[in-house]
């Protein structure tokens, strides 16, 4: 059986990878399972989505603890351990990453015991709308990567599960999965099936055992402050909104209202400020701002000191 875990953040298109995966592997005459996970989050967020496809009638269930690939269309997850992207991973597992240095910078800076394989799309097609497209580019590759699924089963899937985008969206996603699936040709059929699972050796979660508090403590704090400020989901956040002051008229009362988690005050001046380590990258604020005051650059560039 093949089992392939793509890991992602919302709005990369993850969820539509696996189906476009599953998909391809059901016309390629495979028993398929692809599903999501992923809570109430919004854009930025950590998630993730599995496919399994086997020959086979598939009884297992749940999410996939030792993947065969594991697919990263964002690097910058692998280094945050509450994602669980090498979760589970053995010497035949592939590693399919989407950046610009080498795949053994990675394999030694990780300790990875299996394969690393880096996808790097080339200038004529890295744009804009690319970044629509991830889940395109990282299906178009997995399926590569397998080499079972043929280059019309993957167009056929990409036709069917984004039938409601419209013809010509579903045509740039064809290529860049397609540019993908190019891409990968010296990787073809790196990707094994795994040894399937009994019951037998199954092991039970490490559970944690919580002691009883007192209810007061306990339930949920609705009214209480500080009840998440630990939870720092700045993380999440691919593109950072900036505030141009010499725009801003502090009508504060626009961006704070509809900031989801609140991570917009105001400093002494009456000005809005932004809580980075817990602002999502959403960017509701940068689109309900009637000034045009809050604009948005690349976290990377920021953290890479290109702030601007």
């Amino acid at each position: 059986m093949y089992r392939i875990r793509f890991h992602g953040r919302g709005g990369q298109g993850i969820k539509t990878a696996g189906r476009v995966l599953g998909t391809a592997f059901f016309l390629e005459g495979f028993e398929v399972q692809d599903a999501p996970r992923y809570g109430a989050e919004r854009r930025g967020a950590p998630i993730f989505a599995y496919v399994r496809a086997s020959k086979e009638k598939i009884n297992e269930r749940g999410i996939i603890d030792k993947p065969d690939l594991i697919v990263a269309a964002d690097e910058s997850l692998i280094t945050i351990p509450s994602t669980g992207v090498l979760l589970g991973a053995m010497e035949h597992t592939v590693l399919l990453i989407k950046d610009v240095e080498d795949a053994h910078i990675w394999k030694e800076r990780l300790n990875f015991p299996g394969n690393i394989v880096k996808i790097t799309i080339p200038d004529s097609v890295e744009e804009k709308a690319v970044v629509l497209s991830y889940g395109a580019v990282c299906a178009g590759a997995a399926a590569r990567l397998i080499g079972v699924i043929s280059r019309e089963a993957l167009v056929q899937a990409i036709r069917e599960e984004l039938i409601l985008i419209g013809e010509k969206a579903i045509e740039k996603n064809i290529k860049f999965a397609l540019t993908a699936y190019d891409l990968m040709s010296d990787h073809a059929g790196c990707v094994r099936e795994g040894e399937s699972t009994s019951a037998k050796s199954y092991e039970s979660p490490e559970w944690v055992d919580m002691p009883f508090e007192d209810a007061r403590i306990s339930a949920p704090a609705i009214y209480a402050a500080a009840t998440s400020v630990e939870v720092k989901t700045g993380l999440w956040r691919t593109m950072r909104p900036v505030i141009d002051y010499t725009r801003c008229r502090k009508c504060w009362w626009l961006c704070s209202t509809f900031c989801p988690d609140g991570s917009i005050s105001l400093n002494n001046k009456g000005y809005p400020q932004i809580d980075y380590e817990h602002c999502k990258g959403c960017l509701i604020c940068a689109v309900r701002c009637l000034r045009h005051a809050i604009g948005v650059i690349p976290e990377k560039s920021v953290r890479a000191g290109k702030e601007i």
